[in-house]
């Protein structure tokens, strides 16, 4: 009697657990379905082709005399800059990435200004240093209690000098001389200190520009955009006003003295031996030099905030740093208590203005959202057909096992939706039409997995097993031929998600997220919910709308179940139940 309770232990065993593993399932679903009402929408993204707008593809060009510069970094750094001002446009929701080697993709939703956007986003970046005339608070209305935070100014430490400031100072470099930066974590104290007193017309300030200065608010996005625009259709001769990027000051700048072209190099680096920490590096050209050269020389002789320049972005202030001393030679530091991040940003914003690239338009799409609505209808209605197509047969042909595919495929449809709707503001996916051709594809490959595991059950069955035992032995062959399935899947849909430019990568990418659904559901659902049906009588006496009938199988002499089903798994059979 030992060795059949030992041999029924192992068969229990090898069953595992069922209904836990059902439980894990539905705790999953709940958790995903209840993760959208936490979202900021309750529906996927859609893409520009479904909800309309306009796409514009870039090309990136090499400029003469300037081979590799189409690389990762120059590209993220365009991607950047791209980034700004579509936000500066006042666009929600639009993306910017790249694709490929050489290709950004920008796609706009509808209500924006198709030629202002084609402007805005197919142009190098306008980089210029420009004097600070005067800095004042981002507001309109004067806060003498509140001070602004313009960059700290510098004081010299070189030989000699053993006055301190209580912010990082200019010191000098075998580059040439360091100028410093504004910080975010600076002493506020000495910060107040530095900040001359916001006077009704600051000196060397034109009363018409200190009256635009007065009025300009730099609080909130919107007003920031407008200002950007208008200091970038603004001439290179005038003066201007302008914000910083985050809303924290407003300057009042004179005209531009360097250009982001005349920059030859820019690159954050770690100073180890001046102990300065994370610094950003400059390295001027020839012409770049002399202006450099005789811009600080005129900064250094004036007093705070007028011995700063501003490094001005397509019409925002990234930077304000100080000079107390000419700056000869063409190489220079800005340092102040960056991090390695904050760094990169600023070297990587320098770089831009003199990239040695250009973008062309490569093609632009415009999509009515009458159009994507009927796009997304007829994808629907695709689908449905596809569905009830799969649905039909395998009720035809597989009866009763057809409710299990069924209720799989519903909560594939389930994981699927929840996934899309959620990754949508996680890693920007948006649903465009690809995308909903791929959900229809893999209708196909999910319906496939329970066809493999359905007749490896017939195929054990018509080798005389009862089903329990057949629905085991079934399983490591099946398991084998769908994991072995769904690679090849995901592997095609990876490759091509790697190769592609543009909206092709929806399909790629729903194609690869529901192959690795269907792994989930077929093993976490579709195995155990098998397992437990295999226990009611229904489908273990093979009941002619089972599924499971022995004549359908072909079985000949069919076998019976009954008493046979609870005979031990390694036990001898009674020949008179045979």
């Amino acid at each position: 009697m030992a060795a059949p309770n030992r041999g029924q232990k192992r068969a229990r065993g090898a069953q595992g657990r069922p209904g836990r593993t059902l439980v894990f399932m539905l705790i999953a679903l709940v958790a995903l379905t209840g993760g959208i009402f936490f979202a900021p929408k309750q529906t996927p993204r859609l893409g520009i082709d479904l909800a309309g707008g306009t796409s514009i593809t870039l090309e990136a060009k090499e400029l003469a005399g300037k081979k590799g510069a189409i690389n990762k970094k120059n590209m993220d750094t365009a991607v950047g800059i791209i980034e700004r001002r579509v936000n500066g446009l006042g666009v929600s929701e639009a993306e910017v990435q790249t694709q490929g080697d050489r290709h950004i993709i920008v796609n706009i939703p509808k209500g924006t200004n198709q030629k202002q956007a084609r402007e805005q986003v197919g142009t190098t970046a306008q980089l210029y240093f420009r004097p600070v005339l005067t800095v004042a608070d981002a507001a309109p209305k004067k806060q003498p209690e509140k001070k602004p935070d313009p960059s700290p100014s510098a004081s010299g430490n070189g030989k000699g000098d053993d006055k301190k400031s209580p912010s990082p100072s200019a010191s000098e470099t075998k580059q040439g001389r360091a100028l410093s930066e504004g910080l975010t974590n600076a002493d506020p104290a000495a910060k107040k200190a530095q900040l001359p007193q916001q006077q009704p017309q600051p000196p060397g300030v034109p009363g018409d520009l200190a009256k635009k200065l007065e009025k300009l608010n730099c609080t909130t996005q919107e007003a920031r955009s407008k200002a950007s625009q208008d200091v970038a259709a603004s001439k290179t001769s005038e003066s201007v006003v302008a914000c910083d990027e985050k809303g924290q000051a407003k300057y009042a700048l004179g005209p531009v003295k360097v250009e982001g072209v005349d920059i030859k190099k820019a690159q954050a680096t770690f100073d180890q031996q001046g102990g300065a920490g994370w610094i950003v590096e400059m390295q001027f050209n020839d012409k770049g030099t002399g202006k450099f050269t005789k811009v600080t020389t005129d900064l250094s002789k004036q007093q705070p905030p007028m011995n700063q320049f501003a490094i001005e972005l397509d019409g925002e202030v990234i930077s304000a740093p100080s000079v107390d001393k000419p700056i000869p030679g063409g190489n220079a530091q800005i340092s102040g208590s960056f991090t390695q991040e904050t760094a990169d940003s600023l070297a990587n914003v320098l770089s831009y203005g003199a990239l040695p690239l250009s973008f062309e338009e490569a093609s632009v799409d415009t999509v009515s959202a009458a159009l994507g609505s009927d796009q997304l209808q007829a994808g629907l209605i695709a689908g449905a057909i596809g569905l009830a197509l799969v649905i039909v047969y395998l009720v035809a042909y597989y009866r009763g096992l057809a409710l299990v595919a069924i209720a799989s495929l519903i909560v594939s449809a389930i994981m699927t939706y929840t996934l899309m709707t959620l990754l949508g503001p996680a890693i920007g996916f948006a649903l465009n039409l690809p995308a909903v051709c791929g959900a229809i594809v893999a209708i196909g490959i999910t319906a496939d997995s329970f066809i493999v595991y359905f007749e490896r059950i017939r195929d054990e069955l018509r080798h005389g097993r009862t089903l329990r035992p057949s629905v085991e032995r079934a399983w490591p062959r099946a398991r084998r031929t769908i994991l072995v399935s769904d690679f090849v899947s995901f592997l095609a849909a990876a490759v091509l998600f790697a190769v592609t430019v543009g909206k092709v990568q929806g399909f790629a990418f729903t194609l690869g997220l529901t192959t690795l659904l269907d792994v989930v559901v077929v093993f976490f659902f579709t195995k155990p919910l098998m397992t437990l049906l295999a226990r009611k009588p229904f489908f273990a006496d093979g009941h002619p709308w089972s599924g499971l009938d022995p004549k359908r199988l072909g079985m000949d002499p069919p076998l019976r179940r009954g008493r046979r089903r609870s005979a031990p798994a390694t036990g001898p059979i009674d020949p008179k139940e045979a």
